[in-house]
């Protein structure tokens, strides 16, 4: 179950890359649902995927 959260939620990051607060938002949500290993795990994704998107840097 635990994992669909985890997905869901990239899903969800990678719909509002367009807007900076959004996004980081999100990001806030994604701290208070995800286990501790798995939002670990998603800001190394977001650290990736910020490379791709530069108005995203700062979000974490």
């Amino acid at each position: 179950m635990s994992r669909l959260v985890f997905k869901y939620t990239k899903k969800v990051l990678k719909k509002v890359t367009f807007n900076f607060y959004l996004f980081k938002k999100e990001l806030k949500k994604a701290s208070l649902v995800l286990l501790p290993h798995e939002y670990e795990e998603l800001k190394i994704w977001v650290e990736n995927y910020i490379n791709k998107h530069p108005h995203l840097i700062g979000v974490l």
